[in-house]
């Protein structure tokens, strides 16, 4: 049964993430809520004590999360509060960020549309050099760009535009300019 309610309640949990394109920003606050629940076992006791009546229990998680997390994660907890459930909220909130890790997601800006083969290849390629299991493609045009592409995954940025080809070059002339300059001299 434990195993079955951090299923479907982080499944559910990815799915809205997915849908609202959201799930960096889901992802970040689950880990957040699940540091605090690891931080504060006092919290945890208090909600998962037979004696304390589910209403206190949802006024807590209230006074707690509101207005720190989202209005969807804080309907979350107290979805899991009303069904008794939340001894398994950190297996929820595990079982989520496990599969939010599994999808990458890219930003990827070229010149010029792409075509639905060239989106597969790029999809296919980044499959095969990164660890994610699948990816969220979004593509955007920006014709200074020249030629070449950048993908952008999380923090990570791969420029291999010739707008930033010919930044660079024209840097690098740049130096060979001034040393030989500072020769000259």
């Amino acid at each position: 049964m434990a195993k079955l309610v951090s299923n479907v309640y982080g499944e559910a949990l990815f799915e809205l993430a997915m849908e609202q394109d959201r799930l960096d920003a889901y992802l970040e606050e689950s880990q957040g809520v699940l540091d605090v629940l690891r931080d504060n076992q006092e919290f945890s006791q208090m909600m998962t004590h037979p004696n304390i009546i589910k209403e206190e229990k949802l006024q807590m998680v209230e006074t707690v999360f509101k207005g720190r997390i989202s209005d969807e994660m804080v309907g979350l907890m107290r979805m899991i509060v009303e069904k008794d459930h939340f001894a398994k909220m950190p297996e929820v909130l595990t079982f989520f960020i496990d599969k939010a890790l599994e999808v990458g997601i890219a930003y990827v800006t070229t010149p010029m549309e792409v075509t639905d083969a060239q989106k597969k290849q790029i999809e296919d390629r980044l499959l095969e050099t990164t660890a994610y299991q699948s990816f969220r493609m979004h593509y955007a045009v920006d014709a200074d760009l020249i030629g070449g592409m950048v993908i952008r995954i999380g923090d990570r940025v791969v420029d291999s535009s010739v707008r930033t080809k010919i930044s660079e070059l024209s840097r690098e002339l740049s130096k060979i300019q001034l040393k030989a300059g500072e020769c000259a001299s």
